[in-house]
């Protein structure tokens, strides 16, 4: 039988994924954080982890590299990969949100700056608006760019809000609640599915809150 192939972000939610892999009879006995090692097998030999940067774990499951993934909603906002997103993990909980200096009115009518990780999302959500937008994208510290003036606003997760509060920035809308998925190749479910339906119906039954979609 051939290993179903389930690709995994790399990073904060890794150790989480794994253990509730585990918590299903799924175990990477063999994986330790601190290996250099990025493909590993269960106990059972019907499992092969991928460990990949997370903005790639749509990719891999869409071209077929891996039948399964496991990925936060905001890489999947993003990207937009052509994959069915089966599952919600219910961790990894934070949000997606409009953040800059108090009081700061979006309702303007110049072009707004947005300094954002999530370009795409960011147009996204200002041009359902109406609201005309220049997206800047940074790759870390985006809370700089309202502080030093490079931008207005920036489009980024918020967990405890904590960095804001720090930089003096705030919450100044919502856009979408975020939390790590369960994703399928779409060729994947009609060739193997009867053990990916069994993975998704075992892994729903212990996140409880999990939304099938």
């Amino acid at each position: 039988m051939d290993k179903i192939k389930i690709a995994i972000a790399k990073g904060r939610t890794a150790e989480q994924s794994i253990e509730l892999l585990a918590q299903i009879g799924i175990e990477f006995s063999t994986y330790s954080k601190n290996s250099r090692k990025l493909i590993f097998t269960d106990k059972k030999e019907q499992m092969e982890m991928i460990l990949v940067k997370a903005t790639d774990v749509p990719v891999y499951v869409e071209k077929g590299a891996a039948d399964v993934g496991i990925v936060g909603k905001d890489v999947l906002l993003e990207e937009q990969a052509d994959v069915f997103e089966v599952l919600n993990l219910n961790f990894g909980l934070c949000r997606m949100c409009v953040c800059g200096k108090k009081d700061f009115e979006l309702s303007i009518n110049r072009k707004l700056k947005v300094a954002s990780k999530y370009p795409k999302t960011a147009k996204k959500y200002f041009d359902k608006r109406g609201i005309s937008s220049e997206v800047i994208k940074l790759n870390g510290s985006v809370e700089l760019a309202p502080i030093l003036g490079l931008a207005d606003v920036i489009v980024d997760i918020v967990e405890s809000g904590k960095t804001l509060k720090e930089n003096n920035l705030e919450v100044l809308a919502e856009i979408s609640d975020i939390s790590t998925r369960l994703i399928i190749n779409k060729v994947s479910l009609k060739t193997k599915s009867a053990i990916i339906k069994e993975l998704i119906s075992n892994l729903q039954n212990i996140t409880q809150k999990g939304d099938s979609i």
